[in-house]
């Protein structure tokens, strides 16, 4: 499949299960389409973009290790996405790397993913979490940088910062996040 087929399959995904499901089967099928998809992603102004990254998040879910050969270009560009759409499942992929490289059980995240890779993931977690976006870009960040908080000593102090500061204003479901989120780095 060219980019060019890629953009029209992606016109006929919208925001229910069962499409973003059927467009990820065939990036399982094809991973060499991973970089095509993260190439639409990054273009932010696109209305196609938040459908390439809903895909992304649905095909990295069973398949994480296909964004591996792939780090270097996603943690390049992760940080530009503005599009709520997009940075809401861009922020759970993080998450999942987050995850897999901190873990208990060795993986192969832990072996390609670099100190670079952890900043720039790192950087985009709090970009979302103190900009204005919905809140489940921010709870995905929190549990990102709480487990990043492991490798570097600044953020835990950050974080409690910022969720301290900005309780009050949150909605329910920001308040119970950031509780647990404290509740943990205490």
């Amino acid at each position: 499949m060219t980019k060019t087929e890629l953009y029209r399959s992606l016109d006929y995904v919208d925001a229910t299960r069962e499409k973003r499901t059927r467009m990820a089967s065939l990036i399982l099928i094809d991973p060499g389409l991973i970089h095509p998809l993260l190439e639409i992603i990054f273009e932010d102004e696109n209305p196609v973009s938040p459908r390439a990254s809903w895909v992304l998040e649905f095909t990295l879910k069973k398949k994480l290790h296909y964004i591996y050969p792939h780090l270097n270009f996603f943690t390049t560009h992760v940080s530009d996405v503005r599009l709520d759409s997009s940075v809401r499942p861009l922020a759970k992929i993080c998450e999942f790397l987050t995850k897999a490289y901190f873990s208990k059980m060795k993986n192969e995240a832990q072996d390609v993913m670099r100190e670079k890779h952890l900043k720039a993931i790192t950087a985009a977690c709090f970009d979302w979490l103190i900009g204005e976006h919905k809140v489940a870009a921010k709870a995905y960040s929190m549990t990102s940088l709480l487990l990043m908080g492991q490798k570097f000593d600044w953020i835990h102090p950050e974080l409690k910062m910022i969720l301290e500061q900005n309780y009050s204003d949150g909605s329910a479901a920001y308040q119970a996040r950031a509780r647990m989120t404290l509740a943990k780095i205490k």
